[in-house]
């Protein structure tokens, strides 16, 4: 009844267009998953809004005669170049590089505070087709939860322009800088109201790079690409945003941006017409914790079927410009309302824990489906990493293909059919001369049981790929109940050939081929499954099935063009390869066996026992210290997961 049930839940998440028969609704409804009520609901606070800006903005009326508070403008000419579209753009918008406008629209609630201060930035788009309004759902949401929230106002560097990443990160610190001044100027209205130790970015698109520049940029004494422009921030930033972001349109000294010490949330649609990979994984994986002392976490959350432009109210589903639906396929996106109610939940939930200190939410970002009564019906896989995330494999120190990243640990495999650590890849660049690679190496193992032959019901042992630990490490490390044991997993879609019959005959050798696989349907793979089996030193094992602790799905289909030819001369593949974080408190293997010894715990091993053939990428195996905020959320029944 307990894996019904888990079934029941994990697919009233997951599966678009669900039919559910009444009583199985009862049953999915009544499985309340997370003590906490819903972050996506409105709060208990009164909403007022205001403008500030210029007070001379010659084509924004609410940055001329609305504005509450007057700003100074600033001049950006060393990050931007309009180049030869300067005359054009200084005579529509009336001013220069060298005097732009500091303009927001905020929402903020009726009290005395103080509040956390949000910044939110919109990314690319028709400079004359004003993108910042098109975060008000947001700012509705996150006001009446007690946060002020400011849709900042950069459309002036939007259009043909390049190169200006920096610039918009650097105007969400000026901003910041005027809520400052804002909360100690007498007879201001946010005088005193401002928790300036509470401060998150949010960026949408460009704006999802440059909250990461952003935050780069706060702990910096001097602009890295011209060091006669200082800097002077040192803001408290707790969090980070990004939502369908771009990467790498800013290369300081001609590298990345590197992100250290502040909580990172970042969601992609599958379906996004505009930034067609999911480049925020790449911010994700560089983002570094240097401070095990601090609390910080980072999640990634792939949701299939949303867009790009549905993130903003203003954008909508036309990803491609008004003449979308001549080339984009729209008809398979979710509707805009539940991509933008996907939004509300986890940036309020975000915003709840780096600012508040609710640790009530962190489960919903290591594992969807303990909200899954809350979310839209659609597919969703989850990335998730504390700050107390120790690696014992990585798969970035070298090419030795049986070394860990910590000393002495050693890797080996058996009966596979690949084994190799490679990068992973996107499935596309969404920039032409450009890398679609996902920056970040993991491990590909692929297997097959059956022996190779006319018999097909001829199976080998079952393929393994064991991580040894050093006899010390368990016992140093403190392993215990309360450890859980992480790695991200993601299956391909591909199946290789049977094995070669290691005592080969006349009778049961043939050519080694890829036969039909699947069970007892012959004419598709089963799902990926396998083992997590973990042993101690005195020869104490157990094992568990890691389809109970989620959803190991192989890649979704994904078609963003209405044109097969044309999606398939621009996309490496019709899918794209998003591995999934599994997290399994070590004390579940001290249910299946108890005489297991964690702290002498010797060797992990992805046993391939499930299915009889698959390829899956795995990366980032380690262990963690289970937060008490996971043991009451329960997404399985099974286990806190």
């Amino acid at each position: 009844m307990r894996l019904l049930l888990a079934m029941l839940l994990v697919t009233a998440a997951c599966t678009p267009a669900l039919q559910l028969t009444p009583s199985d609704a009862d049953v999915v409804l009544s499985m309340q998953t997370l003590d906490a009520p819903d972050p996506g609901q409105p709060g208990s606070y009164d909403v007022l809004t205001l403008f500030y800006g210029s007070g001379t903005d010659k084509n924004r009326p609410e940055y001329r005669d609305s504005v509450a508070i007057t700003t100074p403008t600033v001049d950006v000419s060393k990050m931007v170049d309009l180049g030869r579209s300067a005359e054009e753009r200084n005579e529509y918008w009336g001013f220069t590089p060298e005097e732009m406008p500091l303009n927001a629209r905020v929402w903020y609630p009726d009290g005395d505070g103080p509040f956390p201060l949000v910044l939110v930035v919109h990314g690319n788009h028709n400079m004359r087709d004003f993108s910042d309004p098109g975060y008000d759902y947001l700012g509705e949401l996150m006001a009446s939860r007690g946060y002020i929230l400011a849709s900042v106002d950069e459309n002036f560097i939007n259009g043909g322009i390049r190169g200006e990443n920096d610039a918009r990160g650097w105007f969400l610190l000026r901003h910041a800088q005027l809520f400052e001044e804002f909360n100690a100027e007498p007879g201001n209205p946010f005088e005193g109201i401002v928790d300036m130790d509470n401060i998150v970015l949010i960026g949408h698109s460009r704006g999802g790079e440059a909250v990461a520049n952003a935050a780069a940029f706060n702990r910096l004494s001097h602009y890295p690409d011209d060091a006669s422009l200082t800097f002077d921030f040192d803001l408290e930033i707790k969090g980070i945003i990004s939502i369908a972001p771009v990467d790498g349109q800013y290369l300081p000294t001609g590298r990345k941006v590197v992100v250290e010490d502040v909580s990172y949330l970042t969601f992609h649609g599958s379906h996004d017409g505009d930034v067609t990979s999911f480049h925020g994984l790449r911010i994700y994986d560089r983002l570094q914790f240097t401070d095990p002392a601090a609390f910080n976490f980072k999640s990634a959350i792939y949701v299939y079927r949303a867009n790009h432009g549905q993130w903003n109210s203003v954008w909508g589903s036309f990803d491609g410009g008004p003449r979308s639906a001549r080339f984009l396929d729209l008809r398979g996106l979710i509707p805009e309302e539940d991509q933008r109610r996907f939004g509300e939940i986890y940036v309020s939930a975000f915003l709840d824990i780096v600012t508040k200190g609710d640790k009530r939410y962190l489960p919903i970002f290591r594992d969807h489906r303990v909200i899954g009564q809350w979310l839209p019906e659609t597919m969703y896989i989850t990335r998730f990493e504390t700050s107390g995330f120790r690696p014992i494999a990585t798969f970035e120190e070298d090419i030795d293909v049986t070394s860990g990243t910590e000393e002495g640990v050693v890797l080996r495999g058996d009966s596979l059919s690949t084994w190799k650590e490679e990068m992973l890849q996107l499935r596309s660049s969404n920039r032409t001369n450009t890398s679609a690679s996902q920056e970040n190496q993991a491990v590909t193992i692929a297997w097959n049981n059956r022996i190779a032959g006319v018999d097909t019901t001829r199976h080998g042992p079952p393929a393994r790929y064991t991580v040894e630990l050093p006899t010390y490490l368990a016992s140093n490390w403190a392993l215990s109940s309360r450890t859980t044991l992480d790695f991200m997993l993601g299956p391909t879609p591909r199946v290789p050939g049977p094995r070669k019959d290691p005592t080969p005959d006349d009778e049961n050798q043939s050519e080694s081929v890829r036969q039909p696989s699947g069970g007892d349907d012959e004419h598709e793979d089963p799902p990926v499954d396998l083992s997590i089996e973990v042993a101690d030193v005195a020869g104490h094992s157990a094992s568990i099935r890691l389809s109970d602790y989620g959803a190991i799905r192989r890649p979704l289909d994904t078609y963003v063009l209405r044109r097969g030819d044309l999606e398939a001369e621009r996309f490496q593949n019709h899918w794209e390869l998003i591995l999934q974080t599994f997290s399994i408190p070590l004390g579940d293997f001290v249910t299946e066996n108890a005489q297991l010894d964690l702290r002498r715990l010797t060797s992990i091993a992805f046993v391939f026992d499930q299915v009889h053939g698959g390829e899956v990428s795995i990366d980032q195996i380690g262990f963690s210290e289970l937060d008490p905020a996971f043991l009451g959320a329960r997404a399985d029944g099974v286990s806190p997961n």
